[in-house]
């Protein structure tokens, strides 16, 4: 297992704030439970370039490895949770990105 953390980055559009609510309110023991760890939200990016400016808020978050992000994500309690985010928001993407190790 590489000790290289593993960032995720989500964008989607909340059209139903009631549904939203029910997943962020079971969302954060989920993502605590697999060492995740909440950076920030932004309702309002601001793209610099590009011809494609991404609407809706954007979400980053931080998991010690790869495997605990995909572990988070292919969890069975955040799939049925997830199903309140799919219900209230049009989702445009969820990525993973590597980090980089540690320095010695």
């Amino acid at each position: 297992m590489s000790n290289a953390p593993a960032y995720v980055i989500a964008n989607f559009i909340v059209h139903d704030k009631d549904e939203y609510r029910k997943y962020e309110k079971g969302f954060f023991p989920i993502l605590k439970r697999h060492d995740g760890e909440f950076f920030t939200y932004d309702d309002n990016p601001l793209t610099f370039e590009g011809a494609d400016p991404r609407k809706g808020r954007m979400v980053i978050f931080k998991f010690p490895s790869e495997d605990a992000a995909k572990n988070w994500y292919n969890d069975p309690d955040y799939q049925a949770l997830s199903e309140f985010r799919r219900a209230g928001t049009e989702l445009k993407f969820i990525t993973m990105v590597h980090g980089l190790p540690p320095r010695d």
